[in-house]
């Protein structure tokens, strides 16, 4: 049957992904073909018939349409039968130079900026043109320009927390006096740690210092330290079959705000890909993870939503989709799963995963690449999908976003990251890795760039989805499931035949060398060729003055009941009953269940609890994923967070929410006084504006105060700062994760006994 009947006043709107874009149902179907018939991979094309029946005005329609296409991800398929499946691509021009680069006026490399798009400054532009003409004394080529823009990305090298803060000024309120009296602490800190040493004022060192003190003072005891820092490690004593045995865990909190913003599915769903990568890449397992989200009222009618910009209802559910889709199965339990909801977060929504993974000690081998060295890229294939990811993540939303950015949202593919997992726990393949590298934002160029000082990258022998990709795409395109691995020259051929038992991929794709420059080649030319020393400035440091504006007291949110409340302040059942009512109060037992918390088998507290299943847990509890044996070992993860505190006051913001989530890990049974923190903070663009720039310093100057005064270190943390639509921002946001390593057999449920 080639033809579709149906019945005449019916209407069909088909669907398929634009052409790019990975599709999962198509791979598999054409894999399991392949697996059938023993022979070549077939093409195949999947789209999604929807039918309409009934009496469906030309505007319902419309507005279906509108509703089930998402102009990021997918377009309208055609119903006539194709020739072929054949894409035809076409052959790539060589990649480019800027020609003229070095002898352009001022106002000449203004108008490239713009131009080209660069999520960098212009007086990183600016810089860019004074090396190469003063130090290479040539004309860069494209590649190398887009590469230096995604390097220097704030998604990658943090550059609004490494500006320079020249000086502060605090108002005359009550709170920004007592920020100062924090402030004050601080720099009396910075003396003692820093001694003689200069060191800029910025709001990374504000975010480390107290771990560092703490460290200092011997109160961070237990931290594993390395060149490798993709996720906060801490050192173990598990005790597995009643022996000690030294193991690592470690932990890592990922947004993905921008592309779950402007593709729900694919955002939420590398999201956690994400946030796995990085333990990953540490060569521990993941078995558990936490969700936290922002989110506008998925309630507000469709005819409300903003130019621009998808439905909250439409991004909430298919972010939760998504998300699940991809721990479901990767086979990660999800532990926790909590939405906050705030009218800000329409600005642009907030997209958390918090991660936990595991391994012994012995296990893991970290040594510095040597001239010689081999780099091996791990698992999926690259494609145009995924360009741009981390330069668009760090540009504040538009209206064009939705239709311009679908090259930088990707899908993803679990189960080839599953099998780098498989891969990874074998303690043989662990112990060829000398270092790691997970590919996220900035592709080969940063995964294989950050490895090793000198490196020559074929990017020929990189294996592509499809033919037609430049050298440019080759260089800067992100992928989900792609490791970058240095291993010893005669570890070479064993790690592959391991990775092919695995059915992944392995290729060598770089040689690491003592020239102390990045070299890329395609097409049997060098296309890129930079100093490692230029690369590591990280481009013009920029400086800022901040503004402290603290809150209004008599606006404090502390202590004030919620104004549909208030009105009910005289009849305390019908305000007991408002109260349950409210998006930030009532049961979120339906979005939690579309979420697994039992894969693995090591959970150790349901997300609901009590003889009716509906008493939430205050965090998550598994034990440690020990292969061989039993264990009474594990680890307890919570998250605070109030949006309404931390609007009115980003200092009390940050405060409460440590304290939150350092009372909920009590509450489960955990020594707070061994807990470790990691930070999510994620605030407006903030430009060149003092005042904006006080709200992240407040928040700071809240988690540093918290952390010293209760001397629990947060040794890790994400920074997203790009939360701005138009004249709209996200609330103030600092998340704080807490974690501590527990006995699970004393573990602590909320619900009455």
């Amino acid at each position: 049957e080639e033809n579709l009947i149906i019945p005449e006043n019916d209407r069909i709107i088909a669907v398929e992904y634009l052409p790019g874009q990975y599709d999962q149902r198509a791979d598999s179907a054409a894999q399991c073909i392949q697996m059938i018939i023993h022979g070549e991979r077939p093409d195949i094309r999947v789209a999604k018939i929807i039918i309409l029946s009934g009496d469906i005005s030309d505007e319902e329609y419309e507005k279906i349409k509108n509703l089930v296409i998402n102009p990021v991800e997918t377009r309208f398929a055609s119903l006539d039968k194709p020739k072929t499946l054949k894409e035809e691509y076409p052959v790539p021009e060589d990649v480019k130079k800027v020609e003229g680069f070095t002898e352009m006026q001022p106002d000449q490399v203004k108008s490239l900026h713009g131009e080209m798009s660069f999520a960098m400054s212009l007086d990183d532009l600016l810089f860019c043109q004074e090396y190469f003409r003063d130090v290479e004394k040539r004309d860069p080529t494209v590649t190398e320009l887009r590469m230096i823009d995604t390097y220097w990305s704030d998604h990658c090298r943090h550059t609004t927390f490494l500006t320079r803060i020249e000086d502060v000024d605090f108002g005359d309120d009550p709170v920004s006096a007592r920020i100062r009296d924090v402030y004050g602490k601080y720099l009396d800190v910075r003396k003692k740690i820093y001694a003689d040493k200069s060191k800029d004022i910025c709001l990374m060192d504000i975010a480390t210092l107290a771990m560092k003190y703490l460290k200092s003072t011997g109160d961070l005891d237990n931290l594993d330290e390395s060149e490798e820092i993709n996720a906060c490690s801490i050192v173990v004593n598990a005790i597995i079959d009643g022996r000690a045995e030294e193991w690592l865990v470690m932990f890592k909190n990922e947004t993905h705000n921008h592309p779950t913003e402007i593709e729900p599915f694919g955002g939420a769903a590398t999201c956690l890909g994400g946030a796995i990568r990085d333990p990953l890449s540490g060569r521990s397992y993941v078995y558990q993870a936490m969700r936290v989200t922002g989110s506008g009222d998925p309630r507000t009618p469709l005819s409300e939503t903003l130019p621009g910009k998808l439905p909250q209802r439409v991004i909430t559910t298919r972010a939760a989709h998504g998300y699940s889709s991809y721990g479901n199965q990767i086979g990660l339990a999800t532990g926790m799963v909590a939405e906050i909801y705030h009218d800000d977060y329409v600005a642009k929504r907030m997209e958390i995963g918090a991660v936990v993974g595991a391994a012994p000690r012995s296990s893991v081998i970290r040594k510095t690449p040597e001239p010689g060295d081999i780099v091996i890229l791990l698992g999926g294939r690259t494609g145009r999908d995924g360009c741009g990811g981390a330069t668009g993540s760090s540009k504040e939303h538009t209206e064009e976003s939705l239709y311009k950015c679908g090259a930088e949202v990707q899908k993803g593919n679990p189960p080839t990251e599953r099998k780098i997992q498989r891969l990874f726990r074998k303690p043989a393949v662990a112990r060829m890795i000398k270092k790691c590298n997970d590919f996220g934002a900035g592709g080969v160029s940063v995964a294989i760039g950050e490895l090793a000082d000198g490196l020559d990258i074929n990017l020929d022998a990189i294996p592509k989805k499809y033919e037609g990709l430049d050298g440019t795409e080759l260089a800067i395109s992100e992928s989900q499931e792609r490791m970058a691995v240095v291993v010893s020259p005669e570890n070479v051929n064993r790690f592959i035949e391991e990775a092919r038992k695995e059915n992944l991929e392995a290729t060598m794709v770089a040689v690491v060398n003592d020239t102390g420059r990045l070299k890329m080649s395609w097409r049997g030319k060098t296309i890129v060729d930079l100093s490692r020393d230029f690369l590591d400035t990280n481009g013009v440091r920029q400086n800022i003055s901040v503004k402290v504006r603290g809150a209004d007291i008599s606006g404090s949110v502390l202590g004030k009941l919620p104004a549909e409340i208030e009105e009910l302040r005289d009849k305390p059942l019908e305000a007991w009953k408002r109260n349950l009512q409210r998006l930030n109060v009532c049961s979120q037992k339906g979005l939690v269940e579309r979420f697994d918390s039992t894969i693995g088998g090591g959970t150790v507290q349901m997300p609901f609890g009590g003889k009716h299943q509906l008493t939430p847990a205050e965090g998550m509890i598994a034990k440690l994923p020990v292969e061989n044996g039993n264990t009474t070992t594990g680890t307890i993860m919570t998250y605070g967070y109030n949006p309404d505190i931390s609007k009115w006051s980003p200092f009390h913001g940050a405060v409460y929410a440590i304290v939150e989530s350092l009372a909920r890990l009590v509450a489960m049974g955990g020594n707070y006084k061994k807990a470790r923190l990691t930070l999510q903070e994620y605030f407006e663009k903030l430009g060149a504006d003092p005042e904006k720039w006080g709200k992240p310093f407040s928040a700071l100057m809240g988690a540093f105060h918290t952390q010293y005064s209760l001397k629990v270190p947060a040794i890790g943390g994400k920074d997203s700062m790009s939360g701005t639509f138009k004249d709209m921002n996200v609330p103030p946001t600092l998340v704080s994760f807490a974690l501590v390593p527990t006995d699970v057999t004393i573990a602590v449920s909320p619900e009455f006994k």
